[in-house]
């Protein structure tokens, strides 16, 4: 089971409180995120019961709560229309629920909360039920204040897939992205979901491909503003940072997992070749040294041992493998002319890549150990800059499959393409961060 860092919550008024925990080995009959041919459940989430009684808060909350859980691709939400009581007059608790009921909606899971408002002061009190075995699975109370609704109701969230997959999920984590809707390209951060959306760079030049550390407390880029492409490194919060300009080209930074240090593509040698940097830009060795063709767009295995990367040293772009420090590179691609643009998956098992197949650009995955490929969009314009949920279930890319290019997510299987968000200009090369720190 993959371990997640847990967010602290940086919110002044927050208390979370344990109510009940069943014990998780019950979890697995409900979710199994290995299965390519996942069956998504059933699930009811009521308009929240709010007192005094709240409409707005009580649609915006489960709106919220629905729209969040809906976005991971496990569950069917089942139309409220349906539902065979007021919300109002709702059991929060259990006690009295006719459960019976709520199967006959087709709900398998049953989602309620119980808010409580007293001035700008706000109590919220979930439960997660199974429709089928009539019992209670989940429950969690939090405290804090009206402007934390959201934040309350991602935490629940984040419960509820980590009972029910074992996995502490996305739901605390961002999209760091490239704009041109100023004018110019700069990074932009938005929610997992596409809300939120912010600018995070003003450098009034070419930007290019964001970086998280593996921590989520920095952004390492490739930014002009100076003329020509070098590497900068900025805080997130406090946007502190470091600039990495040698002689010629500075580009596609990837953090190793676990450390203040980066792999980057750098020319002051020559051609274009990764080395691997310290965070602050002061160069610890050379990483690939072959004499024939560029190496470029690192990406690290989770364990930091080994990285993907691109080179034409086969005569087009083709990914390749090698462990850091061993000098030999192993070939994965052999279908395609032109290969490019490797995220190596939180998991480890596969490296996304984008592929020019069939007359387009399509995302497509690969074993780090070889074998054949799987492609996962077709006929749907080109699609390209994958990057891996911070759990491993989802990818996000870019997409021009509608127009302009945008960002879209779809699962590690392919299933469930859908666009984020929309913004003026063109939205590429989007790196989702780590969990916790949004």
């Amino acid at each position: 089971m993959t371990q997640c860092r847990i967010k602290t919550m940086g919110l002044t008024a927050i208390l979370l409180l344990l109510l009940w925990r069943i014990p998780v080995f019950a979890a697995y009959d409900y979710v199994d995120i290995s299965n390519p041919s996942l069956r998504k459940i059933p699930m009811a989430i009521p308009y929240f019961r709010v007192e005094p009684y709240h409409a707005e808060i009580s649609r915006s909350a489960s709106d919220i709560c629905s729209d969040t859980l809906n976005f991971t691709g496990y569950f069917t939400m089942v139309d409220r229309s349906s539902f065979p009581v007021n919300p109002q007059e709702l059991d929060v608790t259990g006690a009295t629920l006719n459960f019976e009921s709520w199967m006959n909606t087709t709900a398998e899971l049953l989602i309620t909360c119980g808010t409580q408002i007293s001035g700008n002061a706000l109590e919220m009190e979930f439960r997660l039920f199974d429709t089928f075995k009539g019992k209670l699975l989940l429950g969690k109370r939090y405290k804090g204040s009206i402007a934390d609704e959201e934040e309350m109701v991602r935490r629940f969230c984040s419960e509820v897939i980590f009972y029910l997959t074992g996995s502490r999920g996305l739901f605390n984590s961002s999209l760091a992205f490239v704009s041109t809707g100023s004018g110019n390209k700069e990074i932009w951060l938005c929610d997992f979901d596409g809300r939120n959306p912010r600018p995070f760079t003003h450098n009034r030049a070419i930007t290019l491909f964001p970086a998280w550390s593996s921590d989520g407390q920095w952004i390492a880029y490739t930014s002009y503003k100076k003329g020509k492409p070098d590497i900068y490194v900025e805080h997130v919060r406090d946007k502190r940072g470091f600039s990495i300009s040698y002689k010629g080209l500075n580009s596609t930074p990837a953090w190793v997992p676990g450390q203040f240090n980066l792999a980057a593509t750098l020319s002051f040698e020559g051609d274009q070749k990764i080395y691997l940097l310290t965070g602050n830009g002061q160069v610890i060795r050379k990483l690939t040294d072959s004499s024939s063709g560029i190496d470029t767009s690192p990406t690290w295995s989770p364990d930091g041992q080994r990285f993907a990367f691109v080179s034409a040293r086969s005569g087009s772009p083709q990914i390749y493998v090698m462990r850091a420090g061993s000098g030999q590179a192993q070939r994965l691609t052999f279908q395609g002319d032109y290969n490019t643009q490797p995220s190596w998956s939180p998991k480890g098992d596969r490296i996304a890549y984008t592929s020019r197949t069939g007359g387009g650009y399509n995302i497509c995955t690969v074993s780090p150990e070889g074998g054949g490929p799987s492609c996962l969009t077709r006929g749907s314009g080109d699609n390209e800059s994958p990057s891996w949920a911070p759990d491993g279930s989802m990818i996000v890319f870019s997409s021009n499959r509608e127009g302009p290019s945008r960002i879209y997510v779809m699962t590690s299987y392919g299933t469930d393409q859908r666009s984020l968000l929309s913004l003026p200009g063109q939205q590429t090369d989007p790196d989702w961060s780590p969990e916790g720190i949004k």
